[in-house]
């Protein structure tokens, strides 16, 4: 990594290797450095931050602090209050600056958990531009007036499935189990359902590094890990939703890395897209 970076140019596609390889950027430093590259961002030239009525005045602005307010799990154990209270004014303050910027677009709830990851590891000024350019591509979607482009993202779950294990997927549809277990691992980027922030920052690695697709893709994988466990269930909504909506804490993140890149290889969005696109035709008949 200290290589890619000392290189003149900066060898980004050798950051963007690392990044996706066994134990990703390593550290939350070489993370500072590291991911405004992989975005290609100019932290030189950044938009003023806007001044506190601007800030204040957003529509979205209220809901942003019950939001922020309500993420004090988010916070790594035995963090000093004061300095918990500090990071969740920071928080506040980069979200609405983010939305300010990008007046286009609309805050969703679970949005705050992706900005306290980045906020932790690369503070306020880095995550604003971090998120200046991912609300434009990988987190566009989510940010729409309605949730239909998200809930087409979901629709490739099943299909990505289906290619590796057929029963598994009918499975799944007997029990009309839907999607929606898994809607904030993709929105949060699995910020909200896993505990540890050091899994949180590898799979952040992962996804600036990888087509916005790749979380659905890693979802589609931690179902087809588990895929015993979960033809154990009873085949009704109820009792597999439970059992899916439940991330162990001990999932072998890093083979799962590897093993969803191995997936969006063989099955890209361009070879799925068209199931997902007969699963939206279907729920709008019903």
């Amino acid at each position: 990594i200290l290589k890619a970076l000392a290189s003149n140019p900066i060898n980004v596609e050798m950051l963007r290797q690392l990044s996706i390889s066994r134990g990703g950027l390593v550290s939350n430093e070489l993370r500072q450095k590291a991911w405004p590259l992989l975005l290609n961002i100019d932290i030189d030239n950044i938009p003023p931050k806007p001044n506190e009525e601007e800030l204040h005045s957003h529509k979205d602005y209220g809901q942003v602090v019950l939001d922020v307010n309500r993420s004090v799990k988010r916070f790594p154990p035995g963090m000093l209050e004061e300095v918990r209270l500090s990071y969740q004014d920071q928080l506040i303050d980069c979200i609405m600056w983010i939305l300010v910027n990008n007046m286009d677009l609309h805050y969703y709830q679970g949005f705050h958990d992706v900005v306290v990851t980045f906020l932790l590891v690369v503070g306020e000024r880095l995550t604003f531009c971090i998120m200046n350019k991912l609300v434009q591509n990988h987190f566009r979607d989510f940010m729409d007036k309605t949730m239909d482009k998200t809930n087409f993202m979901l629709n490739y779950l099943l299909p990505i499935i289906g290619k590796v294990n057929p029963k598994l997927r009918k499975f799944l549809e007997k029990s009309e189990v839907g999607m929606i277990f898994c809607l904030s691992w993709l929105i949060t980027w699995y910020g909200h359902v896993l505990k540890d922030l050091k899994d949180i920052v590898r799979l952040y690695d992962f996804f600036i590094a990888c087509h916005p697709l790749m979380p659905i893709y890693l979802a589609a994988d931690i179902v087809l890990y588990r895929q015993i466990e979960v033809m154990c269930c009873v085949c009704e909504m109820p009792y597999v939703h439970r059992f899916l909506s439940q991330l162990p804490d001990d999932l072998p993140f890093e083979q799962l890395i590897i093993s969803s890149g191995d997936l969006f290889l063989q099955y890209p969005p361009s070879v799925i897209k068209h199931e997902a696109e007969m699963i939206r035709e279907k729920l709008v008949l019903f």
